[in-house]
């Protein structure tokens, strides 16, 4: 008995979801050691040009079908905000490269360990869409709503904190504008869920 082909979108957009995983794995499991940030900025890099060449995918085979398994704007809106989420891990790297931060304190590791929930998050609901099976999504994007909330409620500590503690302009400078990445990128993690919610109501 031949296996169906899975649907190309839903193919590439798991291959997507599977890959920013990978890649909030790479980043937790690094973040509290840069012994060698030049290797972990340079895998990061790699893992955000395999997010670009799966909507390069997505966008390729929307220019040329006509009939698509959910709204093509939909697609297209999905793709972007996943691929925002790759952005704001691989973007956090390249500025600890950058601005050669020292050491990860703390609530970087909490921001890194966040990030890594909300990407298997991610992933569920993706695998689940794929499968159809819409309103089991809304479980997933529930707990990416209540993960951008602990993103939220981090930021607000550790920005306080650190203008409590740190008294090096630069220094503080830079930890803020990471801070505020982490965070951001938090927030890209719930706009996928709220795509994601979108998608239900518009085909439930």
């Amino acid at each position: 008995m031949r296996v169906k082909k899975k649907d190309i979108f839903f193919q590439t957009l798991e291959n997507m979801a599977d890959a920013i995983v990978q890649a909030a794995d790479y980043f937790a499991g690094h973040v509290s050691d840069f012994d060698n940030i030049s290797d972990f900025a340079k895998a990061m890099k790699e893992y955000e040009r395999k997010c670009d060449d799966f909507t390069h995918t997505i966008i390729t085979e929307l220019n040329k079908t006509f009939i698509t398994p959910i709204e093509r704007d939909d697609i297209m809106e999905l793709t972007t905000t996943m691929d925002d989420v790759m952005d704001g891990l691989e973007a956090t790297v390249s500025r600890f490269y950058m601005y050669h931060l020292g050491k990860p304190d703390k609530y970087i590791v909490q921001f890194a360990e966040i990030l890594r929930t909300s990407a298997y998050e991610i992933q569920k609901a993706v695998h689940l869409l794929s499968s159809k099976k819409l309103l089991a999504i809304r479980e997933h994007t529930i707990r990416l709503n209540d993960l951008e909330n602990q993103g939220d409620d981090l930021l607000r500590i550790c920005i306080n904190e650190l203008f409590k503690t740190v008294t090096d302009p630069i220094e503080l400078i830079k930890k803020k504008e990471i801070y505020e990445r982490l965070e951001t990128t938090t927030d890209a993690c719930e706009h996928v869920a709220n795509m994601l919610e979108s998608i239900i109501m518009r085909n439930s």
